[in-house]
């Protein structure tokens, strides 16, 4: 036991250089002069004997300081105080009394370009932070640390990091769409008897508009939360669903930037409801009239799930709360719109919605952990069958989906990929045609068994496919709103859910396969009714032809 002794004595005097260190920062912010910019230390005790510098100036604590855990330090406390709610520990400019200063020394400022921290303590070096190197900058970022590991996933002002989360032992009703999305929302809906929270990227139904009054004038607290600025601007309809509901005392907000608050996401691409506390509907489609269509009307193809879980619905409750406050959210605004119902067509439903029991479910946020999906992909043993709106390519790479699920593949994995074919899905040189030629290609070469279709639309009358969905080993169920592109999982809101159940597993394949084996061309993005009718097109083209010429020989 001699060596003992020793050992003590040398971890007592190591012990400080490791209480102490930089576990986050925000060097570029959104606001002039990024007077909000700051940095959290992690350590318990007293702060004096630290010193943190940039290589040109620094700043000290005074003598009297602790930190119980972690300490704020904020470039302007007050413009800190306006951006996160919250006042910093300390302060380096002196702009609130309420806030304890720094002492400084030189002038400390974290550079937006290239900068780096440094962290002394009694004039020991313990902590070197450098960008670029260490971390890749971008204005709004935060930089974080998670283990021994700088910016895991990106990080921007004002979201959230709330880890994934699993129930066991659920109830829940699954349903897809066209056939059965309307009776989930009426029946979710229907039920309320105190309040409903409403997170969804574009409410343009008036019919499901409809079913909310119904429910506020049947005492239930409605508040919904809208995307303020969608691809191609807030739709004429959905300013007309605002009217109206607001005509009803129906609270609307939208998240976008307003003036020096910034959007804490790209978009706000989520679609789900929060019902007494007790229930969620989760979806991958937006309340519109393709989403939600009348029964026995023709929409899109999605999925959707209603999770009865008090934990669940306390998990969204803790992310709308989350995602409704600050500067970002607003009042919806006031715009002449029009609520005329689209047209659509007949549809014969193919399935209904289905109660199980027993299901494991787990949360997935976009960008908090939407990596669970990769570990999903990672974790098949049999079977990948995945159904997208489309898939793209990162701007600096392959996309991560798509190479998990060639890599299993490439273990022996089962995979069938298949995505939409409405035309702005396949009019591009690079879209859903040509990825499906990419992934047929590679089987073909690697000789794997993989396969990839664009989906025959007009085969099962459907509008397009807009689902998210994907199945593993027949038992595993993602539902979301998460589209495989680089923007969705890593700088949208979005929700998911993994569910567990054997059964569940069943009902959306079977749904799967319908639209597969439906979808027999594997190589184009055109449907298989387009292509009867431009070769009959072509013949008739070669009959004229045909004609003419032979009118032309016989008059000679």
């Amino acid at each position: 036991m001699k060596w003992l002794l020793p050992f003590v004595v040398f971890s007592i005097l190591i012990m400080p250089s490791l209480a102490f260190q930089v576990v986050e920062f925000c060097p570029d912010t959104y606001l002039t002069g990024d007077t909000d910019e700051y940095l959290i230390l992690e350590g318990a005790g007293g702060l004096e004997g630290l010193t943190i510098s940039d290589g040109e100036g620094g700043f000290r604590f005074p003598t009297d300081a602790q930190s119980t855990g972690v300490v704020t330090v904020a470039k302007e406390g007050r413009a800190f105080e306006t951006v996160y709610g919250k006042p910093p520990d300390f302060e380096i400019l002196d702009t609130s009394p309420a806030i304890e200063n720094v002492i400084r020394g030189g002038n400390f400022l974290m550079g937006n370009s290239g900068d780096e921290i440094l962290v002394y303590l009694n004039g020991d070096l313990i902590q070197r932070i450098t960008w670029p190197g260490d971390v890749k900058n971008r204005e709004g970022q935060v930089h974080f640390l998670e283990g021994e590991t700088w910016d895991p996933r990106p990080l921007f002002i004002g979201q959230s990091r709330f880890p994934p989360l699993t129930v066991d032992n659920v109830s829940l009703m699954a349903f897809v769409s066209p056939d059965g999305s309307y009776q989930a929302f009426r029946d979710i809906i229907g039920g309320a008897q105190e309040t409903i929270l409403v997170n969804v990227y574009e409410f343009t139904s008036p019919s499901l508009a409809e079913i909310l009054e119904k429910a506020q004038r049947n005492g239930a607290q409605v508040t919904v939360l809208l995307e303020g600025g969608p691809v191609g601007g807030i739709p004429a309809e959905e300013y007309c669903v605002a009217e109206r509901l607001r005509g009803f005392g129906i609270p609307l907000f939208q998240m976008r930037t307003e003036g020096e608050f910034h959007a804490k996401y790209r978009y706000n691409h989520a679609k789900y409801i929060v019902v007494d506390d007790q229930e969620v509907l989760l979806t991958s489609e937006n309340f519109n009239d393709n989403g939600f269509p009348a029964q026995n009307a023709r929409g899109n193809r999605g999925w959707g799930v209603i999770v009865r879980s008090t934990e669940l619905a306390a998990y969204f409750t803790r992310v709308f709360t989350w995602d409704i406050s600050g500067g970002d959210v607003t009042p919806f605004p006031d715009g002449k719109g029009t609520c005329d119902t689209s047209s659509t067509a007949p549809y014969s439903p193919e399935s209904v919605p289905i109660w199980f029991e027993g299901a494991s479910v787990t949360v997935i946020l976009a960008p908090d952990s939407s990596s669970q999906i990769l570990s999903l992909l990672r974790g098949a043993e049999k079977s990948i069958d995945i159904e997208q709106a489309y898939i793209k390519n990162y701007s600096e790479g392959p996309n991560p989906f798509v190479e998990e699920a060639i890599d299993a593949a490439r273990r022996g994995v089962t995979v069938r990929v298949l995505l939409d074919s409405y035309w702005f899905n396949v009019n591009e040189p690079q879209d859903n045609d040509e990825m499906v030629a990419y992934l047929q290609g590679i089987a073909k070469e690697e000789g794997l068994p993989l396969d990839a279709r664009c989906a025959d639309l007009d085969a099962n009358n459907l509008e397009k496919i807009h689902n998210k969905g994907v199945i593993v080993d027949g038992e595993r169920v993602l539902v979301s709103s998460i589209n495989w592109n680089e923007n969705s999982p890593n700088y949208n809101r979005e929700a998911g859910l993994i569910i567990e159940h054997e059964g569940v597993g069943a009902y959306f394949l079977s749904s799967f396969n319908d639209d597969w084996d439906a979808s027999t061309d594997t190589m184009t993005g055109q449907n298989n009714r387009a292509r009867i009718v431009l070769a009959i097109s072509v013949i008739i083209a070669l009959a004229l032809l045909y004609l003419v010429i032979h009118r032309k020989y016989q008059k000679r």
